[in-house]
């Protein structure tokens, strides 16, 4: 496996386009298609809050259906949650429109929307959207990049990634991308993400990869633990490398299909942390030798949720003791007597937590530490040998100013 340029257009078959629908920015495209050119087999996950958005039950009912999927449309700048019927029926006008104007079917388009909860989409604007993206869709490295700037809201930078490995002797890419920069936590998935292969792969395998996938990436990050109405991460597949189809989950070609898929989810999860909103630095927590995977995965997630911790991480303080804290109130047991806290990596790290105390270390040095783009803290709970990341980042002044006027 090896990582390559581009993103939801490297593989074959894939075209995308972007456009500016003036939903709510101006100055800036809003709208975005990814098309295939052959029919894809599907799967997705989505959103754990009880409050779903038209979009997500649309596109959940589709996957769960089992029928191709051939295109996704996108919008950014309104949600279409909290939008009742006339939601759900937005979503079905757009889907019409875009069957109409890519010759496909309808039942066959996937929606997805992102943005302020509460208003309606403009449908006018969206189906004249629709169509200057059908107009525009083309392939290339390009074509994907502007599909991933137009989905963004309070992203600062657009997020993809693409990589390329064998199966059954053949040349087999995958790429993605993804917006996500606030109201991102744990539970599936925190954020829009589309993924595009042209893998031939059974459909039940490949929701089984994403599933358990998504557990130890997507649902391993947190910029302020508000999980959205709107998560959404689909992979479509169009069978177009020519591989033999993969259908046996203790194979080779599935096992290399299975790294490769993991690869792009954590890249795009660890981008989004790092792009939170107002943030300064990405923070990685590294729990290790703890005695249950669930209990690692708690561990980390507790400590990169720490409002706490966050704010100490964005004033450069090495304050250990919130993140001693959050590991105590995970949930989940531990002796705080054995337990080591570490900043850094490699040459760099420093132990600053050990036998029940503050270890002996130099407030400079991890002052420095704390000072990088990327913040490392790793747990070692000396109880067994599962091991868990999870990824956030600081909690910043900005972060305030963003949410305190995003309607307007």
């Amino acid at each position: 496996m090896k990582k390559i340029e581009g993103g939801v257009t490297a593989a074959q078959g894939f075209e995308a386009a972007s456009a500016a629908a003036h939903i709510k920015y101006e100055g800036r495209t809003d709208m975005a298609l990814v098309f295939s050119k052959e029919p894809c087999v599907c799967a997705g996950t989505f959103t754990t809050n009880v409050v779903k958005a038209a979009p997500v039950i649309w596109d959940r009912d589709m996957v769960y259906s089992g029928k191709p999927a051939h295109a996704v449309i996108v919008n950014s700048g309104i949600a279409n949650a909290c939008t009742g019927v006339q939601g759900m029926d937005y979503c079905r006008q757009t889907a019409e429109e875009a069957a109409a104007c890519l010759d496909i079917d309808a039942d066959s388009v996937l929606v997805g929307s992102t943005g302020v909860i509460g208003f309606q989409l403009p449908i006018d604007r969206i189906k004249a959207g629709v169509r200057k993206l059908a107009e525009n869709k083309r392939p290339g490295i390009e074509a994907g990049t502007e599909a991933a700037k137009a989905i963004m809201t309070t992203d600062t930078v657009h997020k993809e990634t693409a990589y390329e490995f064998e199966a059954g002797g053949k040349k087999v890419v995958i790429g993605g991308m993804a917006k996500g920069s606030g109201m991102i936590h744990p539970n599936m998935c925190t954020m829009l993400g589309y993924v595009t292969t042209d893998a031939a792969i059974e459909k039940t395998l490949l929701q089984k990869a994403l599933g358990e996938i998504v557990q130890e990436t997507f649902n391993m990050i947190s910029v302020d633990g508000d999980t959205s109405t709107n998560d959404t991460l689909l992979v479509l597949a169009n069978g177009l490398a020519g591989n033999a189809v993969i259908a046996d989950e203790n194979s080779a070609d599935y096992a290399a299909f299975y790294e490769a898929l993991r690869a792009i989810c954590r890249e795009l999860a660890m981008r989004m942390a790092g792009d939170g909103e107002g943030c300064t630095r990405l923070i990685e927590t590294r729990v290790i030798h703890a005695d249950s995977l669930e209990n690692a995965r708690i561990f980390a997630k507790s400590v990169i949720t720490s409002s706490l911790t966050k704010a100490a991480v964005f004033g450069k303080d090495a304050n250990w003791g919130r993140i001693l804290c959050a590991l105590g109130y995970s949930g989940a047991s531990f002796d705080p007597e054995n337990c080591d806290l570490y900043f850094g990596e490699g040459e760099d790290q420093i132990l600053i937590f050990t036998n029940g105390s503050a270890a002996d270390y130099s407030e400079e040095k991890a002052t420095e530490l704390l000072s990088g783009e990327k913040v490392i803290i790793t747990a070692d709970m000396h109880m067994g040998d599962a091991d868990a990341t999870a990824w956030g980042c600081d909690l910043t002044y900005d972060y305030v100013r963003i949410n305190a006027d995003y309607r307007s």
